[in-house]
């Protein structure tokens, strides 16, 4: 009979197996023929400008970074206004639990449209794509052997070159 300790290391090994049957099944079937338009970076369909690895267009996140804060905000009005218009707290403070709500309330709505306000005025939230400088890279290998092996491989697999890629060789 196996301990709970023994059940636990035998899952955890039949898990890491599992996992790793699958990654080499699929790393020996899949199709290895890499060309210029596989290798470039993908990023919210904007086609890259210079090496993908120097530039890093922050926009995207800063967005979505002001999208997830406004989205806090509406998680905090909505049960602060549902204990905002509690009779019972009103009546037991004579009043002043309204005010110190509304006083609350407004502080954080004030902070939030500053950090708005900063945003806006810095240029965070314009959707414009800025003029990205030319970056080049000098590599040893030029793309021509790159272009050639690529055939080569498309070649050897049976793979007929369509016929921009010939053009371009």
């Amino acid at each position: 009979m196996i301990s709970d300790f023994g059940q636990i290391l035998l899952f955890l090994f039949t898990g890491i197996l599992i996992i790793a049957l699958v990654l080499g099944i699929s790393s020996l079937i899949r199709v290895k023929n890499p060309n210029e338009e596989k290798l470039t970076t993908y990023e919210s369909g904007e086609d890259p400008q210079g090496n993908a690895n120097l530039q890093f267009t922050m926009r995207f996140y800063v967005v979505a970074l002001v999208f997830v804060l406004f989205e806090i905000e509406l998680l905090f009005i909505f049960p602060w206004a549902v204990v905002f218009g509690n009779s019972e707290l009103i009546e037991q403070t004579n009043g002043l639990w309204g005010w110190y709500a509304m006083a609350e309330m407004s502080v954080f709505v004030i902070l939030l449209t500053v950090g708005l306000a900063y945003a806006w005025g810095k240029g965070y939230l314009d959707w414009v794509m800025p003029k990205a400088p030319k970056i080049t890279i000098d590599s040893p290998v030029p793309m021509t052997l790159y272009q050639e092996f690529n055939r080569k491989q498309g070649q050897s697999r049976g793979n007929q070159p369509k016929a921009d890629e010939s053009i371009r060789s």
